[in-house]
């Protein structure tokens, strides 16, 4: 009980998983964007266009999640001077790396995103978007109005797993100082060697507490807007 009075009081241990949440929601905003933009160049008429989603895809999603976060924050920041957050604030550095950690983890599962959409455009019958075309759509609009209403259907179920795994990777972003939910539990653990077990099992519920509900939910969405052929 010693430890859990602990968690919520000397560690705030509330704050950082509201900190998790944070991270994790407006990452998944953005990377959603993001991987519909590359999703579209993928599926493009355009070589150029086609060649630039497959090479962000093959080169993003092949490079460690670590990577990507220190690089926003010593390359983007300490070597080119690229700050997210305003520099008179007294709260600047905090507000820096947590806007760098959403960059970063919105730029590396926007891969992810791109190809779960993809493979929903993938199950659309070709045949509607001909029909599209046939009737004066251009691309942008038989995508807009046709292909992509009928992909992010038949996507929900991974784009719920991307989801999750956003939730579960937000916790990389301790590396650069955001205080999130795995940075608290390893100072806890550092502290309290001796109930390391307790500590651990605390987050692991946390996380389960996180992620089940989405898997659930996406779930259940799946079943209610599958498209019927």
């Amino acid at each position: 009980m010693d430890v859990i009075s602990e968690f919520f009081s000397e560690y705030d241990g509330l704050a950082a998983f509201r900190t998790t949440i944070y991270l994790t929601l407006l990452s998944a905003v953005l990377a959603l964007l993001i991987g519909t933009v590359v999703a579209v160049m993928r599926v493009s008429p355009v070589r150029v266009l086609q060649l630039i989603g497959t090479a962000y895809v093959n080169i993003v999603r092949n490079t460690p999640l670590t990577l990507v976060i220190v690089f926003c924050n010593l390359g983007l920041f300490l070597q080119l001077g690229v700050s997210l957050a305003n520099k008179d604030s007294n709260t600047f550095i905090n507000d820096n790396n947590f806007r760098l950690a959403v960059l970063g983890l919105s730029v590396y599962h926007a891969s992810f995103v791109a190809e779960a959409i993809r493979s929903g455009v993938n199950t659309v019958p070709l045949g509607q978007a001909e029909a599209a075309r046939a009737i004066g759509l251009p691309f942008l609009k038989t995508l807009r109005y046709v292909v992509l209403p009928q992909a992010f259907r038949g996507a929900i179920t991974p784009l719920g797993n991307v989801l999750i795994a956003l939730t579960k990777n937000s916790t990389v972003a301790s590396v650069i100082g955001v205080t999130e939910a795995s940075a608290v539990m390893k100072v806890m653990i550092e502290n309290r060697p001796d109930v390391l077990f307790v500590v651990f099992g605390i987050f692991a519920i946390g996380f389960v507490i996180l992620t089940l509900p989405v898997g659930m939910l996406f779930t259940s969405m799946s079943k209610r807007l599958a498209v019927k052929r």
